[in-house]
């Protein structure tokens, strides 16, 4: 029998979980790459990857007064079983939530969360099976919300927000103390603002979590933003782009000089975009520096600066500094004041490619944010090459997918004449929706647009001079997403509205 053929038989986690021996912890499974398979009346088989670890084996075996049999499996398939096992534990199980409601002694159990870290304390275990559970389903930010009589943790999933824990206001105390002392909070300061990271680890999977804690009526409110390291950074490709808007953004970050912004509300993938475009243009032969609010991912080949306001590293401050270093490419996390705004349109204007993010409605209303910053608008006319305003929309779970009907304000305006929707199943937990992707409107800069903006020209009279040159409108592209299946009406309708 091949190995390939042994991997398949091997049993599901949970009767895994119940042959692991009293006392022996997952971690000392993974660190020896072994698990227990199966129970006789007088062996314990133990899955392992060579023959090696047979001493440790009879270890394992031993704990419960047994012989050891083992059996070869690959490598990657007892990781994997492992990695099934963790699953299976760090879930946010009744008895955890029913151990902390039995303690009197709340701030009790929180000091000793504080002075020890023990994987005993139901409070660790449960906030453990809140971040892990998080990760597991892809969540980008869990919400602890306090209120009179409980505590609310949500979590945001595919860009919607969902009630998904309501625990006792006997939890408060004891989860907000773990939080923060895994984020290097202050626990004795519960009246002002703070920010805080956690690193945690599953398996051999990397999570960064962003931390804000805000004081509220009925206490601390958490917000935790996960950046999950183990999905990579994605392409140009990968973000949903589609041909014609793909080559137009492709020819646009080609070019020598100049700015280009990524507008969209918070949320919106901007980072995501522009991490995405780094990577498309980073070689040797060119100087990118960044600076940004936090560095969310390492990006190979490219020097990026933190943001560090207690320290004077500011973006006006840290833009004076990447100057002299030579850049060929600068990208602005956020353009949040005059001063930031006028470095980088000074630094496009002097032979840099400058990228950066502002908070707009659409892409054509850059300018007027540009211009109520302070920028003069014939710098503005000068140094702008684009502006891509970006949004995500839920997609139609692929398990699930039926056909829907169209609402009239569909049919009318676009001409459609079928959408689709997911009905529900447990591929995508019942909520019709699986993944997201992205919408690009892109406002490129033509000398007709470029006229009008230094001659001040409204808004509206830019969004026409725009559309006349091929603009294609976020209402748009989503119809367009709409009429192929992508996404549903109600979707489209939520993200971008009927334009």
């Amino acid at each position: 029998m091949s190995e390939s053929e042994r991997a398949k038989k091997l049993p599901a986690p949970e009767i895994v979980f119940g042959l692991i021996p009293k006392g022996v912890s997952i971690d000392a499974l993974r660190e020896k790459c072994m698990a227990p398979i199966a129970q006789t009346d007088d062996a314990l088989v133990i899955a392992v990857e060579s023959r090696a670890a047979f001493p440790d084996a009879q270890i394992l075996a031993m704990g419960i007064g047994k012989s050891a049999v083992v059996e070869i499996f690959p490598q990657a398939q007892i990781a994997s079983l492992i990695r099934a096992l963790y699953d299976l534990k760090s879930g946010v199980a009744e008895d955890t939530l029913n151990a902390i409601e039995s303690i009197d002694d709340l701030s009790a159990l929180a000091r000793q969360e504080v002075l020890s870290d023990t994987v005993d304390a139901p409070v660790i275990k449960l906030v453990n099976g809140v971040l892990l559970e998080a990760v597991k389903e892809r969540a980008t930010d869990i919400h602890l919300e306090p209120f009179e009589d409980k505590l609310l943790v949500r979590y945001r999933i595919d860009g919607v927000l969902g009630d998904r824990y309501e625990l006792t206001k006997g939890h408060q105390s004891p989860v907000t103390s773990r939080v923060k002392v895994m984020a290097g909070m202050d626990i004795a300061e519960r009246f002002i603002p703070q920010d805080g990271r956690i690193g945690i680890s599953m398996g051999d999977r990397a999570v960064d979590i962003r931390v804000s804690s805000l004081p509220t009526r009925h206490g601390e409110r958490i917000v935790m933003r996960i950046l999950d390291k183990a999905r990579g950074l994605l392409t140009l490709e990968e973000l949903g782009m589609r041909g014609r808007e793909h080559e137009k953004l492709n020819s646009l970050i080609r070019a020598p000089h100049g700015m280009i912004l990524l507008t969209g509300p918070t949320g919106s993938g901007k980072s995501t975009t522009l991490y995405a475009v780094l990577q498309a243009l980073a070689r040797p032969e060119v100087n990118i520096i960044t600076v940004e609010d936090p560095v969310e991912y390492d990006v190979p080949g490219i020097g990026q600066v933190q943001v560090n306001e207690k320290a004077g590293v500011t973006f006006s401050s840290a833009l004076r500094s990447i100057l002299r270093q030579d850049p060929d490419i600068i990208m602005i996390g956020e353009m949040r004041d005059f001063e930031t705004a006028h470095i980088g349109i000074q630094s496009s204007l002097t032979g840099h490619l400058v990228f950066s993010t502002l908070h707009t409605n659409d892409s054509v209303s850059a300018v007027s944010r540009l211009a109520d910053m302070g920028i003069e608008t014939y710098l503005i006319a000068g140094a702008l090459l684009g502006v891509v305003a970006q949004r995500l929309v839920r997609q139609v779970c692929p398990n699930c997918k039926i056909p829907a009907a169209v609402p009239e304000i569909l049919k009318k305006k676009y001409k459609m004449k079928k959408a689709w929707r997911g009905e529900g199943c447990e591929f995508c937990s019942f909520t019709g929706y699986k993944g997201r992707l992205g919408l690009f409107e892109q406002f490129e800069m033509t000398p007709q647009a470029s006229d009008a903006i230094a001659s001040g020209a409204s808004v509206g009279k830019l969004r026409d001079i725009a559309r006349e040159n091929g603009m294609r409108t976020l209402a748009e592209l989503g119809a367009e997403r709409v009429a192929s299946g992508d996404t549903t009406p109600e979707e489209m309708m939520r993200v971008v509205g009927e334009e």
